[in-house]
């Protein structure tokens, strides 16, 4: 039995299947012209699943600019494909002060320039560019956000760290087990998330990922 309040059978979420409730603006033309970004520390994989995240608390948080904040997600991590790959290991994961690093800057101003060229030509005003790099540039290295759509986006983002797929890359990228992982989550990470929909979802998905992985015995 799971030691949460929230699990599968309460809480909508990616783990058990949910889909979005909500009709959404199509993104695929974007989802193409980002593709060369993705490759990097498994973007292909992180951003899909927190994209997902990010739409189903979009279904819970409906005042919240749903346009703003699924290109936001979408190109977070993006910059990530302009820092050089020793660099992102050994300071973005795993130096003590790997939040504040270089390379962690580095990734959200490089996400910001790579919003900069691609939305215009699909289309997108400046003002509303500058809304979308406003959440990108600092999504990592800054304790505050400043407005819903940065939350959601800020939680999208931590959210799949919770799922099995989110602990096994995390626990390689930190060096660590996935049980040191999940005491992380736990302990630091749990806490750190802002809505209430996002804190149900990863409640849910970690009660998950510790019976899967035998986290309890492993």
């Amino acid at each position: 039995m799971s030691r949460f309040v929230n699990t599968f059978d309460s809480v909508q979420t990616v783990g058990n299947g949910q889909t979005p409730r909500r009709q959404y603006t199509n993104l695929d033309d974007l989802w193409r012209a980002a593709e060369p970004y993705m490759r990097a520390r498994r973007n292909d994989i992180h951003i899909p699943l927190s994209f997902y995240f990010a739409e189903l608390l979009l279904d819970d948080y409906p005042d919240a600019d749903e346009l703003v904040t699924r290109v936001a997600i979408l190109l977070h991590d993006t910059g990530w494909a302009r820092v050089d790959a020793q660099k992102m290991i050994t300071e973005g994961f795993r130096a003590a002060n790997w939040r504040q690093s270089d390379a962690r800057i580095q990734h959200e101003i490089e996400g910001c320039n790579i919003a900069r060229e691609l939305l215009p030509g699909l289309g997108f005003d400046t003002v509303f560019i500058t809304q979308v790099t406003d959440i990108i540039d600092g999504h990592d290295t800054r304790l505050d956000h400043h407005s819903l759509e940065d939350a959601i986006v800020r939680d999208a983002d931590r959210l799949w760290r919770f799922t099995p797929t989110g602990t096994a890359f995390s626990a390689e990228w930190f060096g660590m087990t996935p049980r040191e992982i999940i005491e992380n989550l736990e302990a630091v990470v749990l806490d750190e998330l802002i809505t209430a929909s996002g804190r149900r979802m990863a409640e849910a998905e970690m009660g998950r990922t510790i019976e899967l992985l035998k986290i309890d015995l492993l």
